[in-house]
């Protein structure tokens, strides 16, 4: 089955139809936030707390993506639900530090959820000035 994103950008939906088709794709990453959000595990609950004091973040989302590499050779008899994540983090916290820099300050803030399971972080580590350049 081919998602809808994947659907869209494969230009195989009519152009008339493709900003309606990104909505809906939009929307149901929003849900499938919003559900994530509300099933917060323990090792979740901890880096967004964690994460929270020690950047005071202006913009933070924690993206759960464990069921994405279940099948991993690595995660074989592994039962967390919590071992794979993607975190967009906006903080003053990050001006002047490169992007090694930011990563180590999270990383470092977070070994005991990898002693207690985490695997991997994919990180997005922004500060306010970066993201208004973007926009």
């Amino acid at each position: 089955m081919v998602s809808l994103p994947a659907l869209v950008a494969s230009k195989r939906v009519p152009s008339i139809t493709r900003p309606l088709a990104y909505s809906i794709a939009s929307y149901s990453r929003s849900l499938s936030s919003m559900a994530s959000q509300q099933e917060d595990g323990p090792i979740t609950t901890s880096i967004r707390s964690k994460l929270s004091d020690l950047l005071n973040p202006t913009s933070f989302e924690i993206i759960n993506e464990s069921s994405q590499h279940a099948h991993h050779s690595a995660m074989r008899g592994v039962t967390s639900k919590e071992t794979h994540f993607r975190i967009n983090v906006v903080s003053e916290a990050f001006g002047g530090k490169s992007t090694i820099q930011r990563h180590r300050l999270i990383y470092g803030a977070l070994n005991e959820e990898f002693a207690a399971g985490l695997h991997a972080l994919s990180l997005n580590t922004k500060t306010p000035a970066e993201i208004a350049k973007e926009e």
